[in-house]
């Protein structure tokens, strides 16, 4: 039976990282349905998992592999964008952080040091600040 299966899916996509995502949304819309009693989240978990199994059987690969690699570059961003606002949180106490008029790039002052200079470390645009 497992040779079956494996000679079934040779040249087709399988499960890969948005697959699982679209497997938890189903199971938290299941859970919901069940709780709340509204049918359009049983409605939402049916089609999702559907689309799910729709995926995992295609023979269109490439186009699978950029969906996947849309929403991974997604997640990555979401991650760095979190980690950079735990670190900023983190330093709040020491540092003030500043955008650049001219480019917006974010600089980072220490605190208590009254009005001072900044000088942008992308575009070299200096503007006053009180630290």
């Amino acid at each position: 039976m497992k040779e079956k299966f494996r000679r079934f899916m040779t040249g087709r996509y399988g499960v890969d990282q948005l697959s699982r995502l679209y497997l938890v949304l189903t199971l938290v819309l299941l859970v919901l349905s069940m709780f709340t009693g509204i049918q359009i989240f049983y409605l939402l978990a049916v089609v999702l998992l559907v689309y799910m199994y729709y995926r995992m059987f295609s023979r269109n690969i490439s186009k699978m592999y950029a969906q996947n690699q849309k929403y991974l570059n997604f997640r990555y961003k979401m991650t760095v964008k979190w980690n950079n606002t735990k670190k900023h949180w983190a330093q709040r106490k020491e540092y003030h952080f500043y955008r650049c008029p001219k480019c917006h790039q974010k600089v980072r002052v220490p605190r208590g040091k009254g009005r001072i200079c900044i000088t942008c470390p992308k575009c070299r645009e200096e503007f006053i600040k009180n630290s």
